[in-house]
């Protein structure tokens, strides 16, 4: 009878502890999603912000339109890539297009930018300078907030890699996250000194 009680006392305990740990691993899980959401609006902002700045420097690179098509395309991409993660931000192959898509639209950026300072005029433009500071705000929140979500994501995989809740995550499809890393080619070229 005694032994009854000890292996009812601890099948309780188990029952409890997983009920705990799923819960703290869907709440994690939520935790991620919600801060994908903040990306989503700067993200959102950012998109469409790219239009008038493409119309505002057509006037003045007309014959530029390659490099202007190409930030256009390249903002379209990365757009219809949030589509797809904004749906479900734990799919992690969604994650890496979407992080892909937005090294190709700040690269694309980057060459419209390094364009535009070969046209003083267009760099004195109030339009495009309005346009260029409020891209720069919200390139600073973008960056802002996908540090927050990487944080997440990193602290929900932690806790569903952890044993013995990878038991649990493992056995009730709790899939890892992955993180949204977008990097920047010119952060990784070497840092030119001259001293002449």
């Amino acid at each position: 009878m005694d032994m009854t009680w000890v292996v009812l006392g601890i099948l309780v305990l188990l029952v409890i502890w997983g009920v705990w740990t799923y819960n703290r691993l869907v709440t994690s899980r939520n935790r991620y999603k919600n801060a994908f959401a903040q990306i989503d609006v700067q993200l959102t902002r950012r998109y469409d912000l790219i239009p008038n700045l493409v119309k505002v420097a057509e006037r003045y690179m007309s014959h530029e339109r390659d490099t202007l098509e190409a930030v256009i395309q390249a903002r379209n991409n990365a757009k219809e890539s949030l589509q797809e993660v904004g749906g479900d931000p734990t799919n992690t192959e969604a994650v890496r297009k979407l992080s892909s898509s937005e090294q190709g639209l700040s690269g694309a950026l980057g060459r419209l930018f390094a364009l535009s300072e070969s046209y003083p005029d267009l760099k004195a433009n109030e339009n495009m300078m309005q346009l260029s500071e409020e891209l720069t705000s919200t390139e600073n929140r973008v960056a802002y907030a996908r540090q927050a979500f990487n944080d997440a994501v990193m602290q929900y995989n932690i806790l569903r890699e952890m044993f013995p809740n990878s038991l649990i995550a493992n056995n009730l499809g709790f899939r890892p996250g992955q993180l949204l890393e977008i990097e920047d080619p010119q952060k990784r070229e070497p840092v030119q000194v001259n001293f002449s």
